[in-house]
């Protein structure tokens, strides 16, 4: 089961529940009071009213105008507080509603609750979502930092060795880790993504490869090292004027870019974006390089390329496995403590080959 940080009252319900289990309050005996309960808590006053509103439909509880709120029954013998991991993501669409899928996907199967929070890619909330998790009495994190918002990663993520409950970075690594690095982490292989795209251009033939890439996404540095290394690999020519970054990209500047492709003799673009790629499309069509006869184009993320005008092909990264191995890993963690061992583990993407990439055309070839 998924709550959210409007849920709150669900998870006051699950401790007082509990705490009646545990002979706390027995049968008979009156329940704090509402604002005992709001101040234990550290919730509003209508959060409280709800949870006891859910204890009274489970008949549990009773209200007493004027007296208070009594126990009526005890939960079953076999009830007990479950298991509640907290997940903060920069958003809960693109790539993290399967990761979001595939962490409830393991925490259903285990009996796990989650309880679900959004960063919006601000490290002022990312730090507030936790403290509010916390406060909450998770068991454990399961974290997607914005790593790529803060001057010191290491340091960062340092710091989190400090919080009181197992934790697991998903899609996230430190840049450049030491060899005993202890962060345990879940993430795409970014680079090993990038040289599955290159190789494949390469097997239809093309050399001169452009890159279309954005400057301060989580990705943009690793998957521009990525390709770098891999025109390296494969022996390609650097095609310098090609290789573009941006923080983002106007209709104007991706024009611009398609004319660049024609100078320099370009026959294959890698974009970091399939959003981007997109958009380049019918942008080169009206330039005169037509995707894939005169131009090939392969991009990596897979949200939107199957819509673009020429279906993309892509590097699609495995998130709901991601997010079952983070859950997994994290699971492990809760149960075995700090006997569990260090899990790092690097996924391959895999290539989806579509429409939009083809031979390198006979002309190029000729020179």
């Amino acid at each position: 089961m998924r709550y959210d940080l409007s849920m709150k009252f669900q998870l006051v319900a699950d401790q007082v529940r509990q705490d009646i289990l545990a002979g706390r309050w027995p049968v008979g005996s009156r329940l704090p009071t509402e604002q005992e309960l709001l101040r234990t808590h550290q919730v509003s006053l209508n959060t409280v009213r709800r949870a006891l509103d859910v204890l009274v439909k489970e008949g549990l509880v009773e209200r007493r105008q004027g007296s208070g709120t009594f126990v009526r029954a005890v939960p079953p013998n076999g009830a007990r507080r479950p298991r509640f991991v907290g997940v903060v993501v920069p958003t809960t669409g693109h790539i993290y509603a399967g990761v979001i899928e595939g962490i409830e996907s393991v925490a259903a199967t285990a009996g796990v609750r989650v309880v679900l929070a959004s960063s919006e890619y601000n490290l002022g909330q990312e730090a507030a979502r936790m403290r509010e998790l916390l406060d909450m009495g998770v068991d454990g994190l399961l974290l997607v930092p914005n790593l790529h918002r803060v001057d010191q990663p290491n340091d960062y993520v340092n710091q989190l060795r400090a919080l009181p409950v197992p934790y697991v970075l998903v899609e996230r690594r430190l840049p450049n880790p030491p060899p005993d690095d202890p962060t345990r982490y879940v993430c795409t292989n970014h680079v090993g993504g990038v040289h599955l795209a290159v190789r494949h251009l390469v097997e239809l033939g093309h050399e001169r490869l452009g890159y279309l890439g954005q400057l301060h996404s989580s990705t943009a540095d690793t998957v521009v090292t990525g390709f770098e290394r891999a025109i390296t690999h494969f022996s390609l020519p650097r095609v310098a004027s090609a290789i573009q970054r941006e923080d983002s990209w106007p209709t104007d500047q991706l024009a611009a870019y398609a004319q660049t492709c024609i100078a320099e003799g370009v026959t294959a673009v890698f974009s970091l974006s399939d959003r981007d790629a997109t958009r380049l499309l019918p942008l080169a069509r009206q330039a005169g390089l037509s995707v894939p006869d005169r131009l090939s184009v392969i991009a990596y993320n897979d949200d939107v390329a199957e819509l673009a005008e020429v279906p993309l092909t892509t590097i699609s990264r495995p998130a709901a496995e991601i997010g079952r191995l983070a859950a997994d890993s994290l699971l492990r963690q809760i149960q075995q403590g700090p006997d569990a061992p260090i899990q790092q583990i690097h996924i391959q993407p895999r290539l989806l080959v579509r429409e939009s990439c083809a031979p390198v055309p006979a002309k190029a070839l000729l020179g």
